[in-house]
């Protein structure tokens, strides 16, 4: 017991000590604003501007203009723009536009990121023209100096990922909680590391590298946050770390952020697999893969409430006194923090707040916990706050209007809500998730609208499954793949350009005699 509360003492020593080190570091930020003041000099970029977008119609809009008003040279960039199954008239876009090459994927279904981009990218490799790939969500916005801010930190760095900027005023108290923590970590964890040398997790909503390194490695990978971060570490074991600037910054609604951290079981199994390989010349990689293990909030001050209590009544290798001290140390080190870390009072507030919520995410995302959840659920459309947001389109007959679809449990209650604009129609309460949406499919029907998703198409099937809310299903139509032996499964959500209209009631005739077929 004595080895491990020793060992113990050690590993939250060590980092109450760099924990300091990185505070004090992060008060001298002078060469970003030095970089900043020069960055119109340096030599261009060929940069490619690489733009994922699904149905993000406004703001991929607002983005192309932004970028149109750049103070980088027009002949230095190009503008490639993602459209992943867009259903909103993102095409109509570039009708007149020559100034954007667009990649269009549709009637496959949504791809997501990683395979759009990575199809995208398999393009581009014979392309010697370009420089640099700047990857950004068609949620952004961004100022005037945004290429020039990049090209100025590609000196530098070969890998780079920037600020994001969020509006925080229509978040409620957990996602404010939430967002200022995310600043807190981008102004003084992320810019610290950059700083001392050190290397931080990519982030694919921004996200800028050389075209060689991509070009040697095959590919990116943007699955999700865990295979982010493990790019991000391979990135760092090939020579090329991730760096951080502050003066890339992008702008992004509240509504099209999605709040993201590696799980802790992804971190630790991703350290046990770097594990053999930390023990090199590599720096800046062994050092990437320990923080992996970097302890967070709760376990600092459990460890040293215990540590000091033990020390103080018992014998200890070390005085207690010195056990003191180093939580001094840490204290300290957050105290130095939060001057550079560009936090208000509200701001500052919100940010102690944080530890209460991080706790709360442990127990809820606890194995045992997250299994209870999972069988309590039984196939509910849930995410953190029990709601789903969907972008459809529904028909006129003589155009079609982009809306959202809001698939919301409450306690065992499902409802689904309309939005159109600024109106807005909500569902009574179901046991079944697909009778409130037959609710709103007749609603809809009553004034004359089609709902263009699969559960309304003559093309789907859906599946008894054994769950409560039938949200599985397939889709019978061959296209773009004759081949298919089997009909594509698919969910009741989905959308495609084959979209047939279905009888109003087929699908729950459908359900009623496959019951009793059963």
């Amino acid at each position: 017991m004595e080895y491990i509360l020793d060992l113990l003492y050690i590993y939250i020593a060590i980092y109450s000590i760099y924990f300091l080190v990185l505070a004090l570091r992060n008060l001298k930020d002078k060469p970003f604003k030095i970089e900043k003041r020069y960055a119109q000099y340096e030599e261009k970029d060929h940069l490619a501007i690489i733009i994922y977008s699904h149905n993000n119609k406004k703001m991929l809009e607002n983005l192309i203009n932004q970028l149109k008003l750049q103070d980088y040279p027009i002949d230095c960039f190009k503008i490639f723009a993602i459209l992943d199954n867009c259903n909103d008239g993102s095409e109509s876009i570039f009708t007149t536009n020559r100034f954007v090459n667009v990649v269009n994927f549709k009637d496959n279904g949504t791809l997501g990121k990683d395979q759009a981009v990575s199809l995208l990218i398999e393009q581009l490799f014979q392309d010697q023209w370009i420089d640099s790939y700047v990857f950004i969500d068609g949620n952004r916005g961004i100022s005037t100096d945004f290429l020039s801010s990049i090209n100025s930190a590609l000196v530098k760095h070969s890998v780079l990922s920037g600020e994001t900027l969020m509006m925080t005023d229509n978040l409620d108290i957990i996602d404010s909680i939430k967002a200022v923590y995310l600043k807190y970590h981008m102004n003084f964890i992320r810019k610290a590391r950059t700083l001392l040398g050190l290397a931080v997790e990519a982030d694919s909503g921004l996200f800028v590298i050389k075209k060689e390194i991509v070009d040697r490695i095959g590919e990116v990978d943007f699955k999700n946050i865990d295979s982010e971060l493990k790019y991000s570490i391979l990135l760092s074991k090939i020579g090329y770390k991730c760096a951080y600037n502050p003066n890339i910054q992008t702008f992004v609604n509240s509504e099209g952020y999605i709040f993201r951290r590696p799980r802790l079981s992804e971190r630790l199994k991703l350290f046990k697999n770097c594990f053999k390989g930390i023990f090199t010349k590599n720096f800046v990689f062994t050092e990437h893969v320990l923080s992996l293990i970097a302890p967070n909030f709760w376990l600092l001050v459990i460890a040293y409430l215990g540590l000091m209590k033990h020390s103080y009544k018992y014998y200890f290798f070390v005085d207690f006194k010195i056990v003191l001290f180093t939580f001094m140390l840490l204290i300290a080190g957050f105290a130095i923090s939060l001057i550079n870390a560009k936090l208000n009072a509200k701001e500052l507030i919100l940010l102690c707040f944080y530890p209460i919520y991080s706790i709360g995410h442990i127990i809820k995302n606890f194995p045992p916990i997250r299994g209870i959840f999972a069988k309590l659920a039984n196939g509910r459309v849930t995410n953190e706050k029990d709601k789903l947001s969907i972008d459809v389109v529904v028909s006129t007959g003589k155009s079609d209007l982009p809306c959202k679809l809001e698939f919301i449990s409450d306690k065992g209650i499902s409802k689904v809500r309309f939005i159109f604009k600024n109106k807005k129609y909500t569902t009574s309460g179901h046991l079944r998730m697909i009778d409130a949406l037959q609710e709103l499919k007749s609603k809809l029907d009553d004034y004359g609208f089609i709902l263009k998703i699969c559960s309304c198409c003559s093309h789907f099937t859906s599946s008894v499954d054994g769950s409560t809310n039938m949200l599985k299903g397939t889709c019978k139509c061959d296209y773009p793949s004759p081949s298919l032996k089997e009909p594509k499964p698919t969910l009741i959500w989905n959308s495609c350009t084959k979209f047939s209209p279905a009888r109003l009631n087929s699908l729950i005739e459908e359900m009623v005699s496959k019951g009793q077929e059963k």
